[in-house]
């Protein structure tokens, strides 16, 4: 049976390059000819019954833009079932046959137990600047993310040359770490603190003291806030002061930034490409997946696993940084 009518949103945290597949949802529907509906504030959306029809001309000017034209929301009221069921009613009375998820894990918890107690078929893409979901190389704003990052520190460096100072630059990565591995390599990090690798007060402070028999007068250090090597990024720089009494230590934390701004033109293109398949995918029947890119491919896999799985960050990555560091 042909697919007539196909739902779209987004939930979670927002990420660049969220308008660009939302972009290339509503003209692959059009193209197929299927009617697209776009639900405003994620799931919370559904349950309020606030979704319109989305036309080619409904996404114009957006490819550039950062956030996501349709709003987002985490909705408590779409854990409970009442709310679920409320939600399908509004899916039913609109004749949404397939639901196409822009999100992260909790996006697809939400979305995968939907498709699960009602028979909605769901297909997630995969929204989220962290890269912290299992079946994909890159999530979508992720490029945009360390982009971001990475002019930001770069600008830090230069007050901390200015002034010989040693600053501890805090990106988000409560989980993972690869925005900080990754930024922190490209804009030379004396060291970079991720959730996956605890070096420890020891090894950061053996890596500062080899930094200053190096004649270093300024260094960044790069924490993911998911780091555990102190309670918090404010309560590690405070130990390593009582260490390091002479050094002007400074703090800090780039916070939203990093979620905003134009995406990159690889989210632009990673975007679209995610969108034009997911709606695809619906249309063959192929759902309860997550849409993701494998070495310039677009791959599949199953919403469960892209929840579940783990990813890790790259040895080789480490090694080098360690390389890089002297």
């Amino acid at each position: 049976m042909k697919i007539k009518k196909i739902g779209v949103l987004t939930s979670g945290g927002d990420s660049p390059g969220m308008n660009t597949a939302l972009r290339a949802v509503v003209r692959t529907c059009a193209y197929n000819k299927i009617e697209c509906l776009g639900v405003v504030r994620g799931f919370q959306g559904l349950i309020n019954d606030d979704i319109k029809v989305l036309k080619t001309r409904s996404v114009r000017g957006i490819i550039n833009r950062g956030g996501t034209m349709l709003y987002s929301a985490r909705s408590e009221e779409f854990r409970t079932k009442e709310g679920r069921k409320t939600a399908f009613k509004n899916v039913k009375k609109h004749g949404i046959e397939g639901l196409i998820v822009i999100g992260g894990d909790g996006s697809f918890t939400g979305g995968l137990i939907f498709q699960e107690e009602f028979g909605i078929p769901v297909v997630g893409i995969p929204g989220t600047i962290d890269n912290d979901l299992y079946g994909t190389t890159h999530t979508l704003g992720y490029d945009t993310a360390l982009n971001t990052v990475m002019e930001a520190i770069d600008k830090i460096r230069d007050t901390a040359i200015s002034h010989d100072r040693l600053f501890f630059v805090e990106v988000m990565g409560r989980d993972a770490g690869h925005i900080a591995l990754n930024s922190g390599i490209a804009i030379g990090a004396q060291e970079i603190l991720v959730p996956e690798l605890n070096i420890g007060i020891k090894g950061l402070v053996d890596s500062l003291k080899a930094s200053k028999k190096n004649h270093k007068t300024s260094s960044i250090v790069v924490v993911a806030e998911g780091d555990k090597t102190g309670t918090n990024v404010f309560d590690l720089a405070r130990k390593i002061e009582e260490i390091f009494p002479k050094y002007e230590i400074r703090v800090s934390v780039l916070g939203h930034m990093q979620r905003g701004g134009s995406p990159t033109c690889f989210d632009r293109v990673l975007g679209t490409k995610m969108g034009v398949i997911a709606v695809e995918s619906i249309i063959k029947g192929d759902y309860g997946i997550m849409i993701g890119i494998d070495n310039g491919k677009i791959v599949s896999t199953s919403l469960k696993k892209a929840i579940k799985g783990k990813t890790k960050i790259d040895p080789e990555l480490v090694r080098i940084s360690k390389i890089m560091n002297i």
